[in-house]
Formats: structure tokens, sequence, C-alpha cells
């Protein structure tokens, strides 16, 4: 056999490797090196979030490389409703997304920063299960779409603490008067079934749609605990899909909006003890 031969020969292992891993890549498995289980311990409380919307929940907005990389203290629920390190694109495992190209990046990466960064003594996990192009009718109670949500957090609720909804969706309703009244029902449904009358929930807002916007901003008076999570000064790539620079701070917005209701909660909390002593 010549050198050059042997030099072919030698290099296959390597190149079928390499096709492994990209067909692994494309398909939302995760790299088996970034892949760790997640417990919640005493010491450190897993806090699960539920994502959930159409595409710019999804996710649409491009990431660098730098922004590709495993978020310390942050998992995500994957198809086997395990966790594992979380990563963009978030909506990878989402049971009715679209292709995984179209995965990319949504405000939960903003959001679980932000949230780590203010409670270093926590962990995060996600549970992303968003779907672009779609209305809220399909996400009425009874829809695959709420059946699927429902499903996936409670498996997230074996191994943590339910803390809050992050709720992204409008554009496919941008002419519809009775959207708020949709979006109530969405959230005492969802409070029940997952047992919590207090369930935070945060709704952002849709780039320049008014008629929808406004009905948003009449959330947090109408049903407690629910804040607001503003597109003020946002913008986007297209009609729709706001760009990485507006995503990101989305998606800080959705972290202090539910900050200041885990506050809220928490403090109600508080002088009920008081009162009952």
């Amino acid at each position: 056999m010549t050198s050059v031969m042997r030099r072919f020969w030698c290099s296959v292992p390597v190149m079928v490797l390499f096709v492994c891993m990209e067909a692994a890549s494309e398909a939302g498995v995760p790299d088996r090196a970034t892949t760790a289980p997640v417990t919640q311990t005493a010491d450190v409380p897993l806090h699960v979030y539920l994502l959930i919307g159409q595409s710019n929940m999804a996710g649409r907005a491009p990431f660098t490389a730098a922004e590709a990389a495993v978020i310390p203290r942050c998992s995500l629920l994957n198809k086997e409703g395990k966790w594992e390190p979380a990563k963009n694109p978030f909506n990878r495992y989402s049971t009715i997304r679209k292709g995984l190209g179209m995965q990319k990046m949504n405000p939960g990466y903003a959001f679980a920063k932000t949230m780590l960064e203010k409670d270093k003594a926590i962990s995060i996990g996600l549970v992303v299960n968003a779907k672009g192009g779609t209305s809220i009718k399909l996400w009425a109670k009874g829809s695959k779409f709420y059946k699927e949500a429902v499903k996936r957090t409670r498996l997230a609720q074996k191994t943590g603490v339910l803390k809050g909804v992050l709720w992204h969706q409008g554009e496919s309703d941008s002419k519809d008067p009775k959207y708020l009244d949709k979006l109530k029902a969405l959230i005492a449904d969802l409070r029940k079934d997952l047992d919590d009358p207090k369930l935070p929930f945060v709704a952002g807002e849709v780039q320049k749609v008014k008629l929808i916007n406004d009905q948003i901003k009449k959330l947090p008076k109408a049903v407690e605990f629910t804040g607001l999570a503003s597109a003020k000064d946002l913008t986007t790539m297209d009609r729709w899909h706001f760009d990485a620079k507006s995503m990101k701070l989305l998606g800080k917005r959705y972290a202090e909006a539910m900050l200041k209701i885990h506050a809220k909660r928490k403090a109600q909390d508080k002088a009920k003890a008081k009162k009952v002593k």
C-alpha cells in the first residue's frame, strides 16, 4: 500500500466521525461532551419556566458562535424529557416546531442570563415549546399545542419548581379585538392544570400592532401576577421578527417583569404568613 493510500484510509474514520457529528447536530442531538445530568438540590433549586408562543418565541434572531455556547446553571428539557445544558437554539426540542434550521435565538437566552445574574443561588430549567405562525386559538385548552406544553411542563416539575410562563404571540391575531379575553382564559387554564393559582405569567408585545399591544398592556391590571415585556424601541429584521440586539433586550425585559411578579408574590405570601401567626 502506498503512503498516499495509507493517509487516505487513516483519514476515513475521522471523516465518518465528522459527518455523524454534523448529522447529530442537525437533528437536534446534543454533543455528548456538553451533556450532563441536572438535578435539583437543597442548595441549588431548579427554577422551571415554560416558554410558548409563535415565531419570536420559537426564535428567529441570528446568534454568534459565543452565543451558541452552553449557559452555566441553565438547562433545557430535551425530547426525552430529560435536562441537558442549555444552548441556542432553545426551541430545538419543541414537539410542535417547524424545521430545526428555522429555530434561532429567542427571548429565553437573555431572560435566563438575566435571571441567573440576579440570583446566583439558583439554576434554571427551560421548557420551550413554540411554533411560528400560530394563532392564539391553537393554544386554547384541549388543543395539541396546549396539551404538549402542559405535558412537558409536568415532566419538568418532577425535578424542579415551576416559577413562571413566558408568552410571545399575537402577530397572527393582529385584527382580533377579543385577544385579551382569549389570553386571560389561557392563563386561567394553565394555572389550574399546572396546580398554581398564582403562576406568574409575562406576555410580550408584538412589533407595532396597536390593537394587540393595547390589549396586552391591560393584562397586568386585569389578571394578578401577570406582567408585560414591552417592545418599545425594538427593531426587526422584517415585518415581525426581532433582530438579535432587540431579541436580547426583549429577553431582559421578560426577566425584569418576572422578577417584579416574584417580588410581589413573595411579599404577599410573607404578609399572609404573618397574619396566620
